[in-house]
Parts: structure tokens; C-alpha cells; sequence
């Protein structure tokens, strides 16, 4: 498990860029909303705990993680220096969890290929809820805080290269 040893939620604080001029975007998944908001809240908590304004922070809803796909690309559209795209698909009984996260991956990823503006992917692709709940707070941290990190890193890289 590639989260056993390390918690999602610590990093050197001192190694981060000045994120305080930087504006982003977070595009949230309804679907599995409590995962999600978990994952929403460490993401905020994060990027407040580095310096964003909070009017720098636009967030907004989507109704599953395959429309954080849309949802990110408009996104990138606001002017802002990177986004941040959280949803949670976890495993059930048929291939669709093998679509969505197939679509989601490839998505973003043609996001950050065709367009300016990064989006990070935080999404969680879990076998079980108690998973997700590992990795929204839980015993494993929170990927939403790893994902603002990544965010402002990758802020910090767009304008200053």
C-alpha cells in the first residue's frame, strides 16, 4: 500500500513557494460527498495555511468525478494559476469503476497537455469506503492537502517559467 508509511497530510512547510498572489480553482465531486468534502476541506485548509487569500479560492460543484473533467476545463477558463479537480470513485460490482477512473485519468491528463493552466488530480480510485475515509483525514492524512501542495508548487512553476 503505497500510503502505508507516509501520511498524505505532512510536508515541509518550509519548502513551499509564496502562494500568496496565487488564485485557484477546485472543482468537487457530489458524488461520495463525504469523502469529498473531506478531501475539499484539506485542500482549503491547506492552501489558507500558505498564505491564499480566501477570495482567491473559487470552488465549484459537479455532480460525479467523470464531470470533473468539464467542470476543470471551465475552470481553467477563470483565471486562475492551477486547479485542483476532487473526486472519489470507489469499486462496486460492475466495470464502470474501471471507466470512470479510465475517462477521469485520461481527462485531466489531456487537460495538462492541451491547456495552460495545471490541473491536479485528486481523486481518489479506491476498493472499499473505509479507503477513502483513510485518505480524506483519516489514518493516512488527507489527499486534498497533498493536492494543494502540488497546486501551488505547479502555481509557482507556470509563473516562473
Amino acid at each position: 500500500m503505497a500510503t502505508a508509511n507516509h501520511n498524505l497530510s505532512e510536508y515541509d512547510k518550509t519548502a513551499i513557494p509564496d502562494a500568496s498572489n496565487f488564485r485557484f480553482g477546485i472543482v468537487v465531486s457530489e458524488w461520495n460527498d463525504t469523502i469529498t468534502e473531506g478531501l475539499y476541506k484539506g485542500a482549503y485548509d491547506a492552501l489558507i495555511e500558505n498564505g491564499v487569500d480566501e477570495h482567491n479560492i473559487k470552488r465549484w460543484n459537479v455532480p460525479g468525478s467523470f464531470e470533473l473533467i468539464y467542470g476543470s476545463k471551465k475552470m481553467q477558463e477563470q483565471m486562475v494559476d492551477a486547479v485542483i479537480a476532487i473526486g472519489c470513485v470507489i469499486q462496486g460490482e460492475t466495470k464502470h469503476f474501471d471507466f470512470v477512473c479510465e475517462g477521469v485519468t485520461q481527462g485531466i491528463k489531456d487537460l495538462n497537455v492541451i491547456n495552460d493552466v495545471p490541473v491536479i488530480f485528486c481523486v481518489l480510485t479506491d476498493n472499499n469506503q473505509q479507503q477513502s475515509i483513510d485518505r480524506s483525514g483519516g489514518i493516512h492524512g488527507n489527499k486534498g492537502t497533498e493536492a494543494a501542495v502540488a497546486a501551488i508548487k505547479m502555481a509557482d512553476l507556470r509563473n516562473n517559467s
